[in-house]
């Protein structure tokens, strides 16, 4: 199972490679890593996707607590959270399928930031579902590039649980 990881850290030199020390003299691997500035000032919040099971992943999160400059580490896997990324994906086209993967693009809310004589660039913002299900319908066009922010999550302060609602949604 992948957990999505927030740590909160302080803003020093050296911290994420303390981070990434640990995952890997473990043998862990990182699948997403997405590090940024928090509301408070000398503070960083460092949003991690990781594949492993609750013990394993309850162990790291416990030595993730000794690290120097770590301030709150939190397993938010199972808590409601919004989650986005962001995608810039450049496809290929020509005059003739230009229009569908216009089309497709529009399905998906995705921004053109790019356009060439056989290529568009699309900028996609979303949940990571969303981004898997762009790439399967661009695929088709064939793709030149992908570059992927990984994901950025906060917990839902209302609680509400849009996995559950959308759950509800498939049986009606």
């Amino acid at each position: 199972m992948k957990h999505t990881i927030s740590v909160l850290v302080e803003d020093e030199a050296g911290v994420l490679t303390r981070i990434a020390g640990l995952f890997a003299r473990r043998g862990f691997n990182i699948e997403s890593l997405a590090v940024g500035p928090t509301e408070q000032v000398g503070v960083s919040r460092i949003i991690m996707v990781v594949p492993g099971d609750d013990d394993t992943i309850e162990q790291l999160t416990k030595q993730l607590h000794k690290l120097i400059n770590v301030i709150k580490v939190t397993d938010i896997t199972k808590i409601p959270c919004v989650e986005r990324e962001l995608m810039l994906v450049k496809v290929s086209t020509n005059s003739a399928n230009r229009g569908e993967l216009l089309q497709v693009a529009q399905v998906f809310r995705a921004r053109v930031v790019d356009i060439a004589e056989d290529s568009l660039t699309l900028e996609v913002v979303g949940d990571p579902g969303k981004m898997v299900a762009i790439i399967s319908m661009v695929s088709k066009f064939g793709i030149k590039e992908i570059s992927r922010t990984g994901k950025i999550a906060l917990t839902r302060e209302s609680g509400v649980n849009t996995e559950y609602l959308k759950s509800l949604e498939t049986k009606v």
